[in-house]
């Protein structure tokens, strides 16, 4: 795994039990009647929830009240446990003391809230093959084409950012949402500090398979989702420096996002909105999410008190397995942009000679109980590229943008059946061809 932020906890230290998902003995109905134990493979798109997060949102149900502006005991509680959300965020990602910790709904909330809090002239550099919620934000923006190994991402970024003058913003992802490798997000920083720019890293699919330390990896913005983090309660976060989202307009325009409103009909004036000061006060306007945020944090938590040294020994070996176990099915692709030796997370996207992407996964589910993505993952561009590649449009043509591929994803309580229930499948359905 390149790079120290991105490693485990150290050698030799006993971690505790890895903490248990709901769901792990859901049964689902297969072809033929009778039930089977759910192969949950689509982690990538939403995990489940971890038991500590349920409990945690669990005990803050009772109390649950307004935040910030009340005076009563459950308003103030409820107000200190958001608070406190928001400082264990922050804690987990290894923030600077002065960075904003907004909390959004997800990271496409997150990175569009970024999008308009940037200084005016700024433009955007973003890669190909991004996320649609890093691709598509930006009013202004340079998009660069798929890099054949990371060495050239970085020369890319370098040639690119040097040529423009004025505020600038690098856009990256840290782990692909459609293969699972991971970026050259250290050195891109340092080629975006060199030229002046800031860096935005979209850590949705990073988070919840390796530790991140911002600070270490000198990142100006992180952005992440809670769905993708055993949090399923509809919360994600942006985290990073305070300067630019302090002198932005809000991101809406209403309470709590105003320190004071003047003026008005009763005095003959047009309304006057004094923004607050603090850019995460500035930029959270209305109620927000406290249960998605309680829920967030405790995720965190959770896998921070586990520690990563268990959890990505796991998962690279059930990784190791499945990526062994497509490659010896004749007619089974995996998709890569870097190749197989490259690191990554758990994430495996592929197609099957003969049968569509679609067909694929509803054929899993159908008759073997194991859900998987199929598509194009948000990711249209990167996708029809990886496609291209391989020389597979299965799923309709790479010209008219219809063809997919099959994904599949893992994550804590993906067991050794379960992927070995995926291969033994896709050797039957390539079989059938």
């Amino acid at each position: 795994m390149p790079g120290s932020a991105f490693q485990g906890e150290a050698a030799g230290r006993t971690a505790p039990a890895i903490p248990a998902v709901l769901g792990g003995d859901l049964e689902v109905p297969v072809k033929g009647g009778g039930l089977v134990r759910y192969a949950n493979l689509d982690y990538a798109a939403s995990a489940p929830c971890l038991e500590p997060v349920s409990a945690a949102v669990a005990a803050a149900l009772p109390a649950y009240s307004s935040v910030h502006r009340g005076a009563g005991y459950a308003s103030q509680l409820t107000t200190a446990r958001y608070e406190q959300a928001r400082h264990t965020v922050r804690a987990f990602v290894g923030a600077r003391p002065g960075d904003a910790v907004v909390f959004t709904r997800n990271t496409t909330d997150a990175a569009n809230l970024l999008a308009r809090c940037l200084p005016e002239g700024t433009t955007v550099v973003v890669f190909e093959t991004e996320h649609h919620a890093s691709l598509l934000p930006w009013p202004e923006a340079v998009r660069l084409a798929p890099p054949r190994f990371p060495g050239e991402a970085v020369r890319a970024a370098d040639e690119t950012l040097a040529a423009i003058e004025g505020p600038k913003l690098l856009v990256v992802t840290a782990a692909s949402n459609v293969t699972g490798e991971l970026w050259p997000i250290a050195a891109l920083a340092h080629i975006a500090h060199r030229h002046g720019a800031r860096i935005l890293v979209d850590a949705a699919q990073l988070v919840p398979h390796r530790r991140l330390n911002l600070t270490a990896l000198d990142l100006d913005y992180v952005a992440f989702s809670g769905h993708k983090l055993y949090a399923p309660f509809g919360a994600g976060a942006l985290i990073g420096r305070a300067d630019w989202l302090a002198q932005a307009e809000p991101y809406l325009r209403g309470g709590g996002a105003s320190k004071a409103v003047t003026g008005g009909a009763g005095q003959g004036l047009p309304l006057d909105a004094e923004w607050s000061a603090d850019p995460e006060q500035r930029h959270e306007a209305g109620t927000p999410n406290v249960l998605g945020a309680v829920a967030l944090a405790a995720a965190c938590d959770a896998l921070s008190a586990t520690g990563w040294t268990a959890l990505i020994r796991e998962e690279e070996r059930l990784v190791e397995l499945l990526r062994d176990g497509l490659a010896a099915i004749a007619g089974v692709h995996e998709l890569s942009l870097w190749g197989p030796a490259h690191p990554r997370v758990g994430i495996v996207s592929f197609v099957v000679e003969g049968w569509t992407a679609r067909e694929v996964a509803e054929t899993l589910s159908a008759e073997y109980g194991i859900g998987v993505r199929d598509g194009k993952f948000c990711a249209h561009p990167f996708v029809r590229h990886l496609l291209d590649a391989v020389g597979q449009a299965a799923d309709g043509s790479c010209a008219d943008g219809t063809a997919g591929a099959v994904r599949a994803s893992i994550g804590i309580g993906t067991t050794e059946e379960h992927v070995r229930r995926l291969v033994t499948a896709l050797s039957d359905l390539a079989s059938r061809r």
